[in-house]
């Protein structure tokens, strides 16, 4: 792994594949450091022939993180939301952690890429496509949301997982059981990992960097974000829309909503899948990936 300035802030990233190939930007979402990008998932796109960037977002995994920032009141933010309010005091923006993606591309000597975001990634890489359109070739939004404030909510056991304290005091172990059981209430019905399985993939993650502050201000920008839809209106880059069918989440009206509101979009529908990656959908994910590449060429 490497990192370089963009932005004005340092961006660990990772890259898969010749330097001569077209780029892939993979682009994770809330709370999620690179490493949730299978290794085995980039290197399968590389095959393909794709030059495969993954990075961590800001104020997440070893990118900088806005620790002089204040930890949001989620309590109040909730309440500005629920009240039609707009929030304020968050200290960056989903158009900021956009610039970055795109000051990564500056920084690596890339013109235009194509972009793949899930969840919260799926909302920075929609803005990337509406506010960066000469740079995006195509668009694939996995698992995420138009922000429409009509659509369905989590479900409570979603929610009450993801909203969890941190542990207190810290200890290794308490923040593994925090992420297990995060990962229980969001992942897939249809693709449920084991707990030895399960354990090891959250260790990697909090070994390496366990930042929930981060994660809180990164949720404050979602909600300082609201209603995307007149920008998903804007984005002219070949878009597939790719949303699992149980999505405890973000549930799958957000995917349908979002396929609505990006012309010419393609919608594709998972079952069996929740709100993660597992390794069983790996060819589902490349495949809807290359139909938008495929698209994007067909349209240059």
């Amino acid at each position: 792994m490497a990192s370089l300035q963009a932005n004005g802030i340092t961006v660990e990233y990772e890259i898969f594949g010749r330097e001569s190939d077209s780029a892939i930007l993979l682009v994770m979402g809330l709370g999620g450091q690179l490493t949730l990008w299978p290794k085995e998932f980039c290197e399968a796109l590389a095959a393909k022939g794709f030059r495969v960037i993954r990075y961590d977002n800001r104020d997440v995994g070893l990118s900088t993180h806005f620790d002089d920032a204040p930890v949001p009141d989620m309590m109040a933010i909730f309440a500005d939301v629920m009240a039609g309010k707009p929030v304020s005091g968050n200290a960056y923006t989903l158009s900021d952690m956009a610039a970055d993606g795109m000051g990564l591309l500056d920084g690596l000597g890339i013109d235009r890429a194509h972009v793949v975001g899930v969840s919260m990634g799926g909302m920075i890489a929609q803005l990337m496509a509406a506010e960066y359109p000469a740079r995006i070739l195509s668009l694939t939004s996995i698992m995420s949301s138009s922000g429409n404030p009509e659509l369905p909510q989590a479900s409570p056991e979603a929610m009450a997982a993801l909203m969890a304290p941190p542990p207190s005091p810290f200890t290794e172990e308490a923040a593994i059981e925090m992420g297990m059981k995060v990962w229980r209430a969001i992942g897939s019905p249809g693709f449920r990992r084991g707990d030895d399985e399960l354990r090891s993939f959250v260790r990697e993650q909090v070994v390496r960097s366990f930042h929930p502050q981060g994660t809180a201000r990164q949720l404050a920008a979602i909600l300082a974000d609201g209603d995307r839809r007149g920008r998903l209106g804007k984005i002219r880059a070949p878009t597939v829309v790719l949303h699992g069918k149980e999505d405890p989440l973000v549930p799958v009206e957000a995917g349908e909503d979002t396929a609505r509101a990006v012309s010419g979009s393609e919608l594709r529908l998972v079952d069996g899948m929740g709100h993660d990656l597992p390794a069983a959908l790996f060819p589902t994910f490349v495949e809807a990936i290359l139909r938008a590449v495929e698209r994007a060429d067909a349209h240059a």
